[in-house]
């Protein structure tokens, strides 16, 4: 049960600030909503390993690094803070948030908390649909700033971002859709490899 998952984030809420150092705080991880995959992340799902700067991705692309954040739980979610890096790709991702094309966030992560496939199979269907659909243990990866409309995980939140971009920024209010589809799982698993031993070297 290592595979690499993701869960994108609605009702994001950019609140941008004067400034020109490019840091960037918010709630990445809401503890006790149930996202459009039917699971539900409970409190201090990634106790254990948060430690260090992780990458905040574009679009989950381990080769578009765009800054990076540390992490850290509290009673309703998981919170991140760091600074978009200086570099033309970070500079975008900040114009995107502002302007409301990519304001959204992302988790990627795999699950530490659920046996073998061999002891799932021997549960009861529905003890077994309860420990798929609550995550209880998990290992963070990254954080991924993601285009609009693509929510799965209710009531995330993107506090600050300061940036010298400043006087430009207005709230965006835009609908989410309230539910994502998965993405196609042959895609996915495809890529899994070549994502893993990308994000390892990015942490190394």
């Amino acid at each position: 049960m290592t595979e690499l998952e993701f869960r994108s984030l609605e009702d994001i809420d950019w609140r941008l600030d004067d400034g020109a150092d490019g840091t960037f705080e918010g709630l990445a991880c809401r503890y006790g909503v149930i996202d459009s995959y039917g699971t539900t992340f409970h409190p201090k799902a990634f106790r254990k390993g948060l430690k260090g700067q992780y990458a905040l991705l574009f679009m989950h692309s381990p080769y578009q690094p765009i800054g990076t954040f540390s992490a850290e739980e509290r009673d309703d979610g998981l919170y991140i803070s760091g600074r978009y890096d200086d570099t033309t790709a970070g500079r975008d991702a900040r114009t995107m948030a502002r302007s409301g094309s990519a304001s959204e966030l992302s988790v990627g992560f795999v699950r530490t908390d659920l046996p073998d496939w061999s002891k799932l199979s021997e549960m009861s269907d529905e003890d077994r649909e309860a420990a798929l659909a609550n995550i209880k243990g998990a290992r963070l990866v990254e954080v991924s700033q993601i285009t609009a409309r693509m929510a799965a995980v209710p009531g995330s939140k993107l506090k600050t971002v300061r940036s010298a971009l400043g006087d430009l920024y207005e709230q965006v209010d835009a609908p989410t859709l309230p539910e994502a589809a998965a993405p196609p799982a042959d895609g996915r698993q495809m890529d899994l490899r070549r994502r893993r031993a990308a994000l390892l070297r990015l942490g190394s």
